[in-house]
């Protein structure tokens, strides 16, 4: 006697609206990652996830908490794991951390999920270049969800360079997120400019140069302000 094949299991109304607001924050994120907030409208989510406008309405009440919520989503996953990294290097260093160390456990655990985490990361990383260069309101972003971690690593510098002005720790942030951040944007200028040498969406080969040339840089900068400051 044949045995009926088991029917699937039902999904709860709790399981469906996860997974209508999952695909609506990808829909969304998709759009937001190429025509930025101001480009996109309430409609073309809806359009591209194939729902109606009104179901968007009933998570979010206007366009910009729907883009804070796709921001939010994954700014809240690379901040843990960074602040996570950030911690273990700290007891594994033993109050003597080094730029290399400290730089590594910053840059590389963001850009592994640039590299593994599909194209939805990939989105995420080109959205929040879009954020990072949007004075108006990006900064109040970045303020909110990356100021903890980002003094996490800012104080591991010091310890690191002693001896370094603190304005230079400062500036050597800027110009370190200034480079994450263009990289991240993936323009494809360095495709054009290399021949298709390089290409600007291989972060593996952006995790195996970023941090020693950052850490250099770093040194560099601190070293130079120490001989000045002694006069040779």
């Amino acid at each position: 006697m044949a045995t009926s094949e088991p029917k699937p299991k039902r999904r709860t109304k709790a399981e469906q609206r996860e997974q209508s607001l999952k695909q609506i924050l990808d829909g969304a994120e998709y759009l937001f990652s190429r025509r930025g907030l101001y480009g996109v409208t309430l409609k073309d989510v809806a359009q591209r996830v194939g729902v109606h406008t009104s179901l968007l309405h009933y998570y979010f009440t206007d366009k910009k908490e729907l883009f804070d919520a796709v921001f939010s989503r994954r700014a809240e996953v690379t901040t843990e794991r960074r602040m996570r990294m950030l911690d273990d290097y700290t007891r594994e260093c033993a109050g003597k951390p080094t730029v290399e160390g400290a730089l590594r456990a910053f840059l590389d655990t963001d850009l592994d999920l640039y590299i593994t985490g599909g194209e939805g990361w990939r989105n995420y990383a080109a959205l929040g270049a879009q954020v990072a260069n949007t004075p108006e309101w990006g900064a109040e972003l970045f303020d909110q969800h990356f100021d903890g971690v980002v003094l996490k690593l800012i104080d591991l510098l010091k310890q690191a360079l002693p001896e370094c002005a603190e304005e230079d720790i400062f500036w050597g942030y800027n110009f370190v997120t200034g480079a994450l951040v263009l990289t991240l944007a993936r323009t494809g200028r360095i495709d054009q400019l290399s021949n298709g040498l390089c290409r600007s969406d291989d972060f593996v080969a952006v995790k195996a140069r970023m941090t020693t040339f950052m850490t250099g840089g770093f040194i560099a900068l601190c070293e130079q302000r120490v001989r000045d400051r002694s006069g040779h």
